[in-house]
C-alpha cells in the first residue's frame, strides 16, 4: 500500500499542477505590456541597473535569525509538558539552551552577527 499511495500522490500532484496551468492558459487573457517586464519596487521607478549585488552578510544574518527563531519555537512544547516531566524537563531545556548559546557564541566569534 505504501508505494502505490506515493505513486498516486505524485500523479495527483502533477495532474493538479498541470490542470491549474492549463486552465489559466485557456481562460486568462494575457496582454503584451512592456511594463510587465520592468522591475517593480514600491511603485517608484528604478534608477540605474536593477541587478545589484548585495553583501552576503545580509543573508547570513537572516539565516542565523531564522535558525534561532525556529529553534526557540521548540520551547513552547516544553513549557506545555514541563509539569508532567518534572526535573528531567528542566535538565533537557538547560542542555537545549546551552547548545543554542554555544551556536550564538560561535556565530559571534566568526563575525556573522556584525552588521556591515
Amino acid at each position: 500500500m505504501g508505494s502505490i499511495s506515493l505513486i498516486v500522490l505524485v500523479l495527483a500532484a502533477v495532474a493538479f499542477s498541470a490542470g491549474g496551468i492549463l486552465v489559466a492558459k485557456i481562460f486568462v487573457k494575457g496582454t503584451k505590456n512592456p511594463q510587465k517586464g520592468q522591475a517593480y519596487e514600491c511603485g517608484i521607478k528604478t534608477e540605474g541597473t536593477t541587478w545589484n549585488q548585495f553583501n552576503v552578510g545580509y543573508y547570513l544574518f537572516a539565516l542565523i535569525f531564522l535558525i534561532f527563531d525556529v529553534e526557540l519555537i521548540f520551547i513552547y512544547p516544553w513549557a506545555v509538558v514541563v509539569k508532567k516531566v518534572g526535573m528531567m524537563a528542566l535538565f533537557e531545556i538547560l542542555v537545549f539552551i546551552f547548545i543554542l548559546f554555544m551556536g550564538f557564541l560561535y556565530a559571534h566569534k566568526k563575525g556573522a552577527l556584525k552588521w556591515m
